[in-house]
């Protein structure tokens, strides 16, 4: 339940344009001196300002003191002779603080009733076992005892009663039954808990124990949110905009290029591809709407890896062929049952399955054009016909093979769906390069470090 916004009629008098002056000061000394009932010399200074409420002229009292143990305030009261209106409030003497505070009071015993407070417009108040609020800058501040501030609370659910119970009886009858548990509150029957939150590091509850601790009272400092800065008028620094960067995971992007069949204008897509428990890689597919050609290629998105990569699968099943395989170009591969092995660069990079990459190989051997015809010898066509039915074995999960794929740029892949478990039919090794692997590379002549030296002695 929320509180009511206001506890008495009016605008505070301190906002009321003042009538001509007829002023009391105080008497000399410190500007702001500590409270104290004691302290004859700290006198308010009276200044006659219009009532709000009947227009007339009443008396403001403006008294600069200091609170113990906490900074300095400025408290305010207006009362009105005419019309019996008055109104008290404060404000803070000093700047915002760096950080807000919290206050949260265990309330046990009638002493800690007594207990000064501070509140501020910008504080909010909770009482979580009644499930009570009184949120930001819906009352004035005060300086107040926590008793106080539970009464204050009943006068402002009390205020609007009388209509209530006229217009929404039902309404009203909820609200009496929760004034009656915020006034039990004050006899301490059972401790509750008082939380005053403010952004603006300006309220204060009291530790009759200062400057030893209380072990009823917990404060709790913290830096304010940018929508607790808007709330206090504060120009909050904004971020800084970084750049966007194009996202080029989400989209397909298009280049112009010629088809590799007929020559004529087409468009290649590209997009980049995030590979499960691998990396990122470039797909790129040509349509030639001419001539029909298609083509599509791989690129590994990353550097060439510090070590090459062998992984050693065993097809045992049919479900192995929808395993998913990334072939680079610099990938070589090998079935050690057919006595079969296929080189880097043929094939070219590939993103299919197990099944695609086969009926690639099976395509590629049987429809060579030196091995079809009157070129062919009768030899040299058995074999073939025997490598095409072993691998349709293997296709069909008739055939049981390993296959081997070596890519000494560590830019291939081959699904593993036990992941992130090792798969108990797929072998991963690394190894380091050979002088001819890295040679094929071209990474024994590329220099990466200390080139800028090179190039300036040249010049």
């Amino acid at each position: 339940m929320l509180a009511s916004a206001a506890v008495g009629p009016g605008l505070p008098a301190a906002a009321a344009a003042p009538s001509p002056v007829k002023a009391r000061r105080p008497g000399t000394g410190h500007l702001f001196r500590p409270i104290s009932a004691d302290d004859e010399e700290q006198q308010p200074t009276e200044i006659e300002s219009l009532c709000m409420n009947c227009y007339r002229n009443g008396m403001t009292r403006l008294l600069l003191t200091e609170i113990p143990f906490f900074r300095e305030i400025i408290v305010s009261s207006f009362s009105c002779e005419h019309c019996g209106w008055n109104n008290t409030e404060i404000q803070s003497a000093g700047k915002i603080q760096d950080q807000g505070v919290r206050y949260t009071l265990t309330v046990r015993a009638q002493e800690d009733m007594n207990r000064e407070v501070v509140k501020t417009d910008s504080a909010t108040t909770r009482i979580p076992e009644l499930d009570f609020e009184i949120p930001a800058f819906s009352q004035k501040g005060a300086l107040t005892t926590v008793e106080g501030l539970i009464s204050r609370a009943v006068s402002g659910l009390e205020l609007d009663q009388p209509s209530r119970r006229a217009n929404e009886e039902a309404v009203a009858e909820r609200i009496d039954e929760f004034i009656v548990k915020l006034k039990e509150l004050k006899q301490v029957a059972s401790p509750f808990t008082l939380i005053i939150d403010d952004p603006s590091g300006n309220s204060f509850v009291e530790n009759p124990h200062a400057p030893r601790k209380d072990d009823a009272l917990v404060i709790t400092h913290y830096n304010r949110t940018l929508q607790q800065e808007e709330m206090l008028g504060l120009q909050a620094e904004e971020p800084e905009e970084k750049p966007e960067e194009e996202d080029l995971r989400n989209e397909v992007h298009q280049f112009n290029t010629n088809c590799p069949e007929c020559n004529a204008p087409a468009q290649t897509n590209m997009k980049l591809v995030q590979i499960p428990h691998f990396k990122e890689v470039i797909i790129m597919a040509t349509n030639c709407e001419n001539c029909g050609h298609r083509t599509n290629e791989v690129k590994s998105g990353g550097a060439v890896e510090p070590l090459g990569t062998r992984i050693t699968f065993y097809i045992t099943d049919p479900s192995d062929m929808t395993r998913d395989l990334l072939k680079s170009e610099t990938c070589s591969m090998e079935i050690p049952e057919l006595e079969f092995e296929l080189g880097m660069a043929i094939l070219g990079g590939k993103f299919t399955t197990l099944e695609g990459i086969l009926k690639d190989i099976r395509e590629l051997v049987t429809k060579n054009p030196f091995t079809l015809g009157d070129s062919s010898s009768p030899g040299q066509t058995e074999k073939l016909q025997e490598f095409s039915q072993k691998l349709n074995q293997i296709l069909e999960g008739n055939m049981k093979a390993h296959f081997v794929m070596d890519d000494p740029a560590g830019n291939s892949y081959l699904q593993n769906v036990y992941a992130p478990e090792d798969d108990p039919e797929m072998k991963v090794e690394h190894y380091k390069r050979t002088f001819d692997q890295n040679e094929e590379l071209g990474l024994n002549d590329m220099k990466t470090e200390g080139y800028e030296t090179g190039l300036a002695s040249q010049w």
